[in-house]
């Protein structure tokens, strides 16, 4: 009798499907009898107003349309690491992580990114970290060859206990149990500190104070005309797998530090430059067929995160173009009540659920394991793969030829092959590109996040990241390869809808605007624009109303969220969805305009009751009742 091999995945679709296909029907169903009701009113009594609504709700109409694509085949996967095979038959994984400005991204935080994936559970002789340092900095460098010989006490200290907190800020920050070795590891660490934080205030290094001749000759790269902007290529090898050992004489992992030739002269393309150039490095110097990619606040959260994401590769009943694992983001410095939104909660735990059983999640810029082949494949040449051969034997000179900042010119490097370039946002735009050619990806969701980073903090900062969000996807959107015209003939049509959402959402700020201001000014006005009380449409917009925010609530609830923090959610983003007597006439109008103000109480505490650094720049303020004013006297004529 044939023994069943043991499941390294299983998946199972979500048991609420059913009911949001049926409150999406249903919905639709109302969304159909407010557009006829607009349009009936616009035939009997046109009025700029009556467009206005119409246009409003016919773009939010399409946003909720797009927006139920997630919830109408949700799939959840389940992984069994202790079904993997034997280590030594892993692949090599090659780890990335991208910092561009030390004083910005202070070097500490990404050196504990960095040992957090060093300390991996996983052969260490299959393991290679590489750091892009894209601002070229001197500090940066330096940090890390101290980060090298903390690492040698480190990676042993978390082998012997199994430590789960491997980033020693987040352990010795937590108190931990007193091993034996932890406080000798604990004045390490501290003293590891204390050296990075002297030379980042005094804001350069002085070589003539080191002793050590290695660290003396690679910092003696940044010559007098070495800035950001303008230098050579820097490669070292900080660990070297098959010569480095740590304290008790295992083999450690690789760690490389590259900071990628920059002229100012040439398009760098920003982050999708920066992991190409690591992409074409890390092929010529270590070649892992699996590789992740990590922002440098990104910390490691679970050690055993690579089996995890094995589960999906080595499955031999996986898509075998499965291009991608995609990890979601979770953020360890919120508030309380995750007051700026923040948190995301309906796109980064319930939208990827939504998008795997529609082939595939979206790329979210960080905490995915990529297969190396997806990103290197000429898409006109079956199995034709990038790659430089290797005559001289010389792999650094080939390696420095290849992060040249000249190295792309005409070739297929950002646009059809690797990380592509051209928008603001190439992490979800490189993940949609891959799902037209035909590959697949799927969501890894376990209980323990994998990875925990940092997210905005003050509403400046919030706002500031939301705007390069929307405007990127924006213009993919508006593209030749928007998802309504391009997508659309080659992923599935809820798929495409899906990625519609992304790329439209920025238009919702039309209906918002429209929202925000024509109830209001009709208010001032006494002019009614919405039915009475008593008046049997009025139910309609309370059922879109009431239906729209208990179904929101619901998901947000499902998704781990609280109460208050789904109201924040609201109120942050000011989602005021359509949805007398003078007082029955005006029941809507009042009702919207007072909504608006407690949607809008975070952005009025940023304006005017804040005094710490989540408060607004004066000046936006000011701009901003400047606009009202004119807008409020500026359009009653109109009324």
């Amino acid at each position: 009798m044939t023994m069943l091999k043991a499941p390294l995945t299983t998946s199972k679709p979500s048991p609420l499907r059913w009911f949001n296909r049926l409150y999406a029907l249903v919905h639709l169903i109302a969304i159909f009898a407010l557009v006829y009701r607009h349009c009936c009113n616009l035939i009997t009594s046109p009025s700029f107003t009556t467009i206005l609504l119409l246009v409003a709700d016919l773009v939010l109409a399409f946003l909720w349309t797009t927006w139920q694509t997630f919830f109408l085949n949700p799939v959840h996967h389940q992984v069994f690491p202790q079904n993997l095979p034997r280590e030594s038959e892993f692949p090599g994984l090659d780890v990335f992580v991208c910092t561009a400005d030390p004083f910005k991204e202070p070097p500490i935080g990404v050196v504990n990114t960095v040992l957090s994936v060093l300390a991996y559970d996983y052969p260490q002789e299959k393991l290679s970290v590489y750091l892009s340092d894209d601002g070229g900095s001197q500090l940066t460098l330096f940090a890390f060859m101290e980060a090298a010989k903390f690492a040698r006490h480190w990676l042993p200290y978390c082998r012997k206990y199994d430590i789960m907190d491997r980033s020693p800020e987040v352990y010795f920050g937590n108190d931990p149990s007193l091993l034996p070795e932890t406080s000798d590891i604990q004045s390490k660490y501290e003293d590891m500190k204390t050296t990075i934080q002297y030379v980042m205030d005094q804001g350069s290094i002085n070589i003539d104070q080191i002793k050590d001749a290695r660290t003396i000759k690679a910092l003696r790269k940044w010559t007098a005309g070495f800035t950001r902007r303008q230098h050579p290529t820097v490669i070292e090898v900080l660990l070297k797998g098959d010569e480095d050992k740590d304290v008790t004489g295992h083999y450690m992992p690789n760690l490389i530090y590259l900071a990628r030739e920059k002229n100012k002269a040439i398009p760098h393309n920003f982050k999708a430059g920066a992991l190409n150039a690591l992409i074409r490095a890390s092929t010529i110097m270590t070649n892992a067929p699996i590789f992740l990619t990590l922002d440098c606040d990104m910390f490691s959260n679970d050690p055993n995160t690579p089996s995890r994401a094995l589960c999906h590769f080595m499955d031999p009943n996986s898509d075998p173009k499965l291009a991608f694992v995609q990890f979601p983001q979770r953020f360890h410095n919120l508030n309380q009540n995750d007051i700026y939104a923040g948190q995301h909660v309906a796109e980064i735990r319930n939208c990827p659920l939504g998008m795997d059983g529609l082939n595939g999640v979206f790329f979210m810029g960080t905490g995915g394991f990529f297969k190396r082949r997806a990103l290197i494949e000429y898409p006109m040449k079956p199995y034709g793969l990038w790659n430089e051969q290797d005559k001289d034997g010389d792999t650094m000179a080939l390696a420095h030829r290849v992060t040249s900042c000249s190295y792309e010119d005409n070739t297929k490097w950002g646009s059809e092959i690797g990380f592509r370039y051209g928008v603001l946002v190439e992490d979800i735009y490189t993940g949609y590109h891959l799902q037209c050619l035909g590959w697949s990806s799927v969501a890894c969701t376990p209980t323990r996040a994998a990875f925990l980073g940092k997210v905005a903090t003050t509403l400046n900062d919030a706002l500031s990241q939301s705007n390069r969000w929307y405007m990127g996807m924006l213009q993919i959107g508006f593209s030749k390869f928007s998802p309504m015209t391009y997508g659309i003939r080659f992923l599935n049509p809820l798929q495409a809808m899906c990625y519609a959402h992304f790329y439209f959402r920025a238009l919702w700020s039309f209906p918002v605007i429209i929202y925000a201001f024509l109830p209001q000014l009709a208010l001032i006005n006494s002019l009614p624009i919405f039915p009475k009380v008593s008046d049997p449409w009025f139910s309609l917009y309370a059922f879109l109303f009431l239906g729209s925010h208990a179904k929101d609530f619901l998901d947000h609830v499902l998704a781990g969220s609280v109460f208050k923090k789904w109201w924040n959610s609201r109120r942050m983003w000011l989602r005021v969805l359509t949805n007398g007597d003078k007082f029955e006439d005006m029941f809507v109008q009042l009702f919207i305009a007072g909504l608006g103000v407690i949607y809008s109480w975070p952005v009025y505490e940023g304006m005017v009751l804040r005094s710490d650094k989540g408060k607004m720049p004066s000046k936006t303020t000011l701009k901003s009742i400047c606009l009202a004013l004119v807008i409020c006297f500026g359009f009653s004529s109109s009324f």
